[in-house]
């Protein structure tokens, strides 16, 4: 096994040792370095973004494929673009080894298979006009290599999310991004450090995408689906500011129309 700064001792002993405010304080600190850490990933962050947007601006898609805790947070964030942008729920995809039943629970070894990730993308039926973003904070798992490996044999925009340097991950993804955030405070708890960072590299990547995209103007979120009472009274306040009209006014609005733009655009046209 190569060298992994993931695997490697936790800065912090004794930890059953430590008062509740002690282990409280010292995972703080060491999250605290998590942004910096990817900070310095922004150049590359910047570089596949600008590539996966010119696919998605002509009807490319962007997937996220990973195992375990990595798996997770790529179909959490894909999950998370329909209600907030407004796209279709097929624009973003999540895949996660072992099948949606592993998003609650674990399926042992399903990580450890080489040629379902790729099988579990032709699902979709994955193309060259889409992209990927294989996600390992080991950088070594072999459901999310094997997936990249074939996706770069057909043509597929691809991207790697890693803590490690150096990693068969990083080799591997056309466009490598690592955020080298060190040993976690449990000695290889990769859901810990290193899960931060692939949370805030997704937020990263979705959202500059979706605003590449024409789904945010200013700074709003003006195709969020309404899907409760809290998301109409938002919008409402969008349109009411937008237009200068009365609350009561923009709720009509947006409620005939369905969406803030749409509601804004109604609006303008009287």
């Amino acid at each position: 096994m190569e060298n992994r700064i993931t695997e490697s001792s936790s800065n912090h002993n004794d930890l059953e040792k430590m008062s509740i405010n002690q282990l409280l304080t010292n995972i703080n600190k060491e999250d605290q370095s998590v942004a910096f850490a990817v900070e310095k990933s922004i150049p590359q962050i910047e570089t596949f973004v600008a590539a996966a947007l010119q696919r998605m601006k002509t009807g490319g898609r962007l997937f996220y494929i990973g195992a375990g805790t990595s798996g997770r947070l790529g179909i959490v964030d894909a999950s998370e673009c329909p209600p907030t942008f407004g796209v279709a729920h097929g624009l973003v995809v999540g895949i996660i080894a072992g099948g949606d039943s592993a998003i609650r629970k674990a399926v042992e070894f399903a990580e450890d298979d080489t040629e379902q990730g790729w099988k579990d993308l032709m699902e979709f039926e994955i193309n060259d006009n889409d992209s990927l973003v294989g996600i390992a904070a080991s950088g070594s798992t072999p459901y999310v290599i094997g997936a990249l490996e074939k996706a770069n044999a057909n043509g597929v925009l691809t991207a790697g999310i890693t803590s490690n340097m150096n990693s068969l991950l990083a080799a591997t993804a056309e466009y490598p991004i690592t955020p080298i955030v060190g040993p976690e405070f449990v000695t290889g708890s990769t859901r810990m450090k290193s899960g931060t960072a692939q949370k805030l590299v997704l937020n990263m990547i979705s959202t500059s995408l979706m605003i590449g995209l024409g789904r945010v103007i200013g700074n709003k979120m003006v195709d969020m689906q309404l899907s409760n009472d809290k998301l109409v009274d938002r919008g409402t306040n969008m349109v009411m500011n937008e237009l200068g009209i009365t609350y009561e006014a923009a709720n009509v609005l947006l409620t005939t129309h369905g969406s803030v733009r749409k509601a804004v655009e109604a609006g303008r046209a009287v």
